[in-house]
């Protein structure tokens, strides 16, 4: 890589981070981790930066604060940076997807009095829903958000109208448990280790998990303005390697998982006790229920490089969401706004600082739940095909 000296250190000449200190925006989700062991195993030293970073307490909060400024870049919702690039959601502003952070680890709850009711999947809630005719609550954690796209097409697969059949609400994911323990929700879509919580808690079952919606799914990012990324490209790049690094670190073994899951506990990032994250962060499900599994396709934030490259078809596939569900009301030029967000130019420098292996293809193809195949060659008339939508 060019400027890059021996032992993996910035050289002092043109490729020096020009920004030394980084604010780094995150929610206290086990996903956040690759973003925090940067910090804690000192990744960001290593590339010539040192990441501030700051624990926020709603997706709103970091959308605004990245829009502002207050933030340089964020662990964030990869649906909520397009909904900015849109003007959806929120004020329009032009954003930068820098990476792609986890794969997978969300899941969707539903409460217990729903489950004892015989609401245990999508196709159990769609029956109760149609005996048991009331009107039901659901939560996501951002409008534009993954976790408003995975509820609404679970919804949908299994014949619920989101849009007419259910009243959604936006409620941020660490007080999700709380919410539901009060009985403000039927279900709800978030990140882990809620998921996993509401069932520790006694206050829900988990129907599905994300990864059973569209295996090795894109979820949160490492965002920021356009204006950021063009203006510090060397300290984009040394954040990105610092990252890639954490993730390669988390993935690589169970005893660094485990170290991760008693790191990211502690108060002043995630705030919950260490066995509502290991468990999942090794694969270790139960639905609370009694059934018990191991998930091979569980969070993952590196996989080789797999997880990290900023696929245009992930970011497109949010955009046909967004006009499926009616926040968007026309079809934009989907590949053309995904190539100006995604930076795989600036991705590409920090994988080859890190010796992260690159695809050959910006697309890439999969099949999700319902049987429908997305592979981002004809978004229109994806966002079109759908029987279900607003």
């Amino acid at each position: 890589m060019l400027g890059l000296a021996t032992g993996g250190v910035w050289a002092a000449g043109s490729d020096k981070p020009e920004k030394e200190e980084i604010k780094i925006g995150f929610i206290p989700l086990t996903d956040c981790a690759s973003v925090v062991m940067a910090s804690v195993l000192g990744f960001d030293k290593k590339y010539g930066v040192k990441f501030v970073l700051s624990k926020e307490a709603s997706w709103a909060g970091v959308r605004d604060k990245l829009a502002n400024g207050d933030l340089d870049a964020a662990h964030v919702l990869y649906g909520l940076l397009y909904g900015v690039q849109m003007g959806i959601g929120g004020q329009k502003k032009d954003m930068a997807v820098l990476m792609s952070l986890n794969n997978n680890g969300q899941a969707i709850t539903l409460s217990k009095k729903i489950a004892d009711k015989g609401g245990v999947d999508g196709p159990s809630l769609a029956k109760l829903m149609q005996t048991d005719k009331r009107e039901y609550t659901f939560a996501q954690t951002f409008p534009t958000g993954t976790h408003a796209m995975w509820l609404y097409y679970w919804m949908a697969a299994n014949g619920i109208n989101p849009m007419k059949d259910a009243k959604v609400i936006t409620v941020p994911p660490p007080q999700m448990v709380a919410n539901m323990r009060v009985g403000n929700m039927d279900g709800f879509c978030v990140g882990e280790p809620w998921g996993h919580r509401a069932i520790m808690d006694g206050v829900g079952i988990t129907a599905t998990t994300t990864q059973d919606i569209w295996k090795d799914h894109p979820e949160k990012v490492l965002g920021s303005t356009l204006e950021f990324a063009k203006k510090y490209p060397n300290t984009c790049r040394a954040m990105m390697a610092a990252i890639l690094d954490a993730g390669k670190w988390i993935d690589s073994s169970l005893a660094n998982k485990n170290k991760m899951a008693e790191t990211i506990a502690d108060k002043s990032y995630v705030n919950t006790s260490k066995d509502a994250i290991d468990q999942r962060i090794m694969g270790r499900y139960q639905n609370g229920l009694g059934k018990t599994w191991d998930d091979p396709n569980h969070m993952k934030f590196y996989n080789d490089g797999a997880v990290n490259f900023p696929y245009l078809s992930d970011g497109m596939w949010f955009m046909t969401q967004h006009r499926r569900w009616g926040l968007l009301k026309e079809d934009p030029d989907y590949l053309a706004v995904a190539t100006s967000v995604n930076q795989i130019a600036l991705y590409k420098d920090a994988a080859a600082m890190t010796k992260t292996p690159v695809p050959a293809s910006p697309l890439r193809t999969s099949k999700l739940m319902d049987g429908s195949v997305w592979d981002g060659k004809n978004p229109k008339a994806y966002a079109a095909s759908f029987k279900i939508k607003a």
